[in-house]
């Protein structure tokens, strides 16, 4: 995995690119790649300038999956277990992280490569790409990428026959949430980029956590939970920046602190 920062300087300062790195072997998340792309998730994660993380790849191949060479009876169900567990570890860390992460798509995604881009918060991607669950074809069913993909995609579009779809039918169902051409793949996702970072980054964090919080919860709960974290959100100084601008017609100026403006 190569992990380029950009929170100090350069043109788009506070983005982190974690670029998976081994198309030799499609990309696969092999026990390593899946404990680098941890540690680089985490590497800037206590910054205060960081903003964006995207996710994208070497290849034609975003990710292939588990690497299935790991997954023989030569390892055993130790080694097996840790390899699920610690992918499952990478998937909530992707929802958990502070700051939005976005997966950039250019190519096939399938199997838990499939489950990586349904756990990050937004997915854009190129027209060439596509997305498969075909584990059950070598039959070893898709059920840890069925957690990230049921919780994004209508239950009845999670395909039991393993076929690929599209990256127009991705977008249609809510796998993705842009696709666009090859070559607009960067600047498109750096739009995106740009609209996060004009935001206040404590808004933005406590949005997200929010947000995965009460979609876990019954309505009522939701929210009473939802509620809360609005008069929450209302005590940040950004928040009463925000509302002061609005006001005043005027641009915010954001702190980006996470200390409240009510004594």
């Amino acid at each position: 995995i190569q992990c380029n920062s950009g929170l100090r300087s350069g043109r788009f300062s506070g983005v982190v690119n974690i670029i998976l790195n081994n198309p030799k072997k499609r990309n696969a998340l092999s026990l390593a790649m899946l404990n680098s792309l941890h540690a680089d998730i985490l590497h800037e994660a206590d910054s205060s300038a960081l903003r964006v993380i995207i996710i994208s790849a070497e290849g034609p191949v975003f990710s292939s999956g588990h690497d299935l060479t790991e997954l023989t009876s030569k390892q055993g169900p130790e080694h097996h277990t840790k390899i699920f567990e610690t992918c499952a570890e990478v998937m909530h860390l992707i929802q958990d992280i502070p700051v939005p992460v976005i997966a950039k798509v250019n190519g096939t995604a399938t199997a838990a490569g499939c489950q990586l881009v349904a756990s990050c918060d937004i997915a854009v991607a190129s027209n060439k790409s596509t997305f498969a669950t075909p584990g059950v074809n070598v039959g070893l069913f898709c059920s840890t990428p069925a957690v990230a993909l049921g919780r994004a995609v209508p239950r009845k579009v999670y395909a039991f026959t393993g076929a690929p779809i599209s990256a127009n039918d991705a977008l249609l169902h809510g796998l993705v949430s842009k696709v666009v051409p090859e070559e607009k793949l960067e600047e498109e996702t750096m739009k995106i980029v740009r609209m996060i970072c004009k935001a206040s980054r404590p808004v933005v964090a406590l949005g997200k956590n929010t947000f995965y919080r009460q979609m876990a919860q019954e309505r009522k709960t939701a929210y009473r939970l939802a509620s809360q974290v609005m008069v929450e959100n209302l005590a940040l100084i950004d928040g009463q920046e925000g509302i002061k601008a609005f006001i005043e017609k005027r641009q915010p100026v954001w702190t980006n602190s996470p200390d409240n403006a009510h004594e």
